[in-house]
């Protein structure tokens, strides 16, 4: 046993643990050893600038639940990633490296694209290391990686073969900032303001119609009008047909009971495409496609003298001549939700573009039934998933027009139209660099590769699949598949969920994971979101090096598993009072607290020991339900309160006593209780516990780590002694109110105690008066009957 510093220095003992970790191995996972196998699909972090205390929150959680599990003699697969081949990293390239993907060679931008990500993932890996993450390296997977992009490959391809993924021209949801087709889940809601704007449309066969729109930049888009088949006011109108203000077109007025006749005018402009709603009317009623919006935003030749402004600017013009030709006859603030890229916020368009696709509507039963068969902590969240599943109008859009991603593995024939892919021992594949000559149906040479990548969802969503090395290694597989934990932020259940089961199902048949945890955000002071994009992000490793990398990780339990979590810095100073009280306690107890094989045990002695055997049941229940700041608290409220201010005050005349034997007790509750405790915190403070265990538990408990370790196990349980203890902690709380009320020190012997209490108590109390005398520093106890209550003498 060594001896505990009087003051601990945090910087140096997480040096000194990190550098000893990491050379002992002791994380490692051995997929046959034979033990029960406890997975994690972590989260691949994105590379796509400074990472904040945000992503502590969230990923310290699943860290505990790893830690706890591999103390319990569980192996763990806990493997370290990162997603690093998506639009964010792109984004982050263009921003820091004032480059332009569209002014640069495509080669040298995805070289580019990658060796940021690997910096900043050293930097990420840093921070995580820094704060005690105990994940496997040897795991390590890139979402760009070799590997990552042979499965990903090997995904579409197995897909393809199985009827779930097709190609087609269709009206596409499109970002123009980013110039790239997006699925249904990469879409949100944004409240905003607008004008409504009311219209005069001439008929042919003379007389006008009156449009109300917040749209007039779609006006050469426009293909149709709808009116109710039962508002009486456009009756004659139906069938007729109107002429389009400044651009000329005629369009037909068509009736369709999903017009509302009281919005507006109640007569509605069909352009294509202006909403989900325009296309589905466009396919019902077979209409003209007229797209007037270019890939980047702009009006094309449709929008004549507006033809190359910016939506925004055309809509600005468009407004003035609609005003000055006396079109425009009246304006109204509308407040409405409109569809925006969730990266950057630009509302999306519709355009038509032939994309890649994976059928996920013709499923949508299956996957709720999948969704319920999942654990989901909390549960409610539950509910969120299956919304999301109910409401889905789109099939998954799977193609990007982006340049940093994986590429797709399919050639076309330019004669017959052959789709040409890869065999599976060729993957991964490089379109362009593994071109094969001719096309195995007509022989023909004319080959086109195809230039998309996949969306970035499209690899993350077989994060299962690559951590369980499907059809690669089928005895890991499995031993490891299904998986055991998905810790998931809220904010993406719609799209990493809801595709990686999606992608399970279709390959395997079954659900991939078998618990959900949902995680919150961790907010900044004011109750914002933090975000790198935001600039509110708070440096962990600056918070680190002001309290410790402990305080840090302790933060993460002050919030319940799925609850958002703001930062405040009165945390992490309580925190450190946790952490130094430990130490003092630990140091304090360290030269009385010893391995005793057969101690006499009193009844004080009991009392904690089944106390503690509670707290410990406690824990683990609120572990295996992921109740992780429960667990966190059950320990502190029974280190701080029962151990520290009832048991020590009651055992500190024993163990500066003479009577050996009433020491052995003391010595050896002491021991089981502080090893139990620094146990019970270790998932959540690896350093400080593991530097208190190697100096005064290692030589006795032999084991190479507190974190290997195991749990206490408590035999002792005496509920007679229970009661007594609990009636004890009683008499000193009276005792030290009365101290106090009399401006007494706590220290102060007095010379007679009395107590009065029914029968019962008294009984009880009796078979620990030396117990009370020692702990009050009294001469004399008596008893009396009558209601509880103390009463004291100097």
């Amino acid at each position: 046993m060594s001896e505990l510093s009087k003051k601990p220095d945090f910087k140096e003992i997480e040096n000194k643990w990190n550098l000893k970790w990491k050379n002992n191995k002791i994380y490692k996972f051995d997929v046959n050893s034979g033990k029960e196998i406890f997975s994690i699909d972590v989260p691949p972090i994105t590379p796509s600038g400074k990472m904040h205390i945000g992503h502590v929150m969230s990923y310290a959680h699943f860290e505990y639940v790893a830690r706890y599990k591999r103390m319990k003699g569980i192996e763990v697969l806990f493997p370290a990633c990162f997603d690093d081949n998506g639009l964010p990293t792109e984004k982050y390239v263009e921003e820091t490296k004032k480059v332009s993907k569209a002014t640069i060679e495509r080669s040298k931008f995805r070289e580019m694209c990658y060796e940021t990500a690997t910096e900043l993932e050293k930097e990420y890996s840093n921070i995580f290391d820094s704060l005690g993450f105990s994940w496997n390296y040897d795991l390590l997977y890139r979402t760009i990686n070799f590997f990552c992009q042979k499965q990903a490959q090997r995904s579409f391809i197995d897909l393809y073969k199985k009827d779930k993924i097709y190609r087609r021209e269709e009206p596409t949801i499109w970002c123009p900032f980013h110039q790239t087709a997006l699925a249904q889940a990469e879409i949100e809601d944004m409240g905003r303001t607008a004008k409504f704007n009311y219209l005069k449309f001439e008929m042919e066969n003379g007389g006008e119609i009156k449009i109300a729109t917040t749209r007039p930049e779609l006006l050469p888009a426009c293909v149709g009008i709808l009116v109710h088949p039962e508002d009486k006011k456009y009756k004659d109108y139906v069938g007729e047909k109107a002429i389009i203000p400044i651009f000329g077109q005629s369009v037909k007025i068509i009736s369709d009971e999903k017009v509302d006749p009281e919005f507006g005018t109640g007569a509605v402009m069909i352009c294509t495409f202006g909403d989900k709603t325009d296309i589905e009317w466009w396919k019902i009623y077979d209409l003209p496609l007229k797209i007037c919006i270019t890939k980047d935003g702009k009006l094309n030749e449709l929008g004549k003298q507006y033809a190359g402004l910016e939506l925004k600017k055309a809509k600005e013009k468009i407004i003035v001549d609609l005003k000055e030709k006396n079109i425009l006859y009246k304006q109204e603030e509308l407040k409405q939700n409109v569809g925006v890229c969730w990266r950057c916020k630009t509302p999306v368009e519709f355009i038509v573009t032939k994309q890649w696709f994976v059928d996920i509507l013709n499923h949508k039963e299956k996957f709720i039934e999948l969704g319920r068969e999942l654990n989901w902590h909390p549960d409610f969240y539950r509910k969120r998933y299956e919304d999301w599943v109910a409401n889905l109008k789109w099939d998954w859009c799977i193609s990007r027009q982006r340049y940093y991603g994986i590429y797709f593995p399919v050639w076309y024939c330019g004669d017959c139209g052959e789709i040409i892919l890869p065999e599976d021992e060729q993957l991964p594949v490089d379109p362009e660099k593994d071109k094969p000559e001719k096309c195995p149906k007509c022989n023909s040479n004319n080959i086109i590769l195809e230039k998309d990548v996949f969306d970035t969802w499209f690899t993350s969503s077989i994060s299962p699949l690559i951590n369980t090395k499907w059809k690669e290694d089928e005895n890991f597989f499995e031993k490891t598949f299904p998986m055991s934990l998905r810790p998931n932020a809220h904010d993406i259940i719609r799209t990493w969920i809801f595709y990686t089961i999606v992608k399970s199902y279709f390959h395997t048949g079954k659900l991939p994971w078998k618990d959900a945890m949902i995680s919150g955000h961790g907010l900044d002071s004011k109750g914002k979101k933090m975000s790198k994009s935001l600039g509110n992000v708070v440096n962990p490793l600056e918070i680190a090096e002001k309290y410790s990398a402990d305080a840090v990780r302790l933060w993460a339990t002050t919030s319940k598993v799925g609850e958002d979590l703001p930062f405040k810095e009165e945390d992490l100073k309580h925190n450190m009072d946790i952490l130094i009280k430990l130490w003092n306690a630990s140091r304090f107890i360290s030269s009385n607290i010893e391995k005793i094989e057969e101690p006499e045990l009193t009844i004080v002695d009991k009392w904690i020991l089944t106390k503690f055997k509670k707290v410990v049941e406690n824990y683990h229940k609120h572990f295996d339900k992921y109740e992780l700041s429960d667990a966190r608290r059950v320990t502190e409220l029974f280190f701080k309160h029962e151990f520290c201010d009832f048991y020590l005050e009651m055992v500190k005349y024993r163990i500066y006593g003479e009577d050996e034997k009433s020491k052995s007790g003391a010595k050896y509750a002491l021991y089981e209780t502080l090893l139990g405790v620094i146990k019970l915190f270790a998932p959540f403070i690896p350093y400080t516990t593991e530097e208190i265990y190697e100096s005064l538990f290692k030589e006795t408990e032999k084991d190479e780590s507190i974190h290997i370790s195991g749990f206490p196990e408590i035999s002792i349980e005496d509920e007679e002694s229970l009661e007594t203890g609990e009636l004890f902690k009683k008499v000193i709380s009276e005792v030290r109110k009365w101290k106090i009320l009399n401006k007494l020190s706590l220290g102060k012997q007095v010379s007679k105690i009395e107590i009065n209490g029914n029968s019962e108590e008294i009984e009880k109390l009796k078979t620990i008066v030396d117990d009370l005398k020692g702990a009050n520093r009294a001469d004399k106890i008596e008893f009396k009957e009558g209601e509880f209550g103390v009463e004291c003498l100097i």
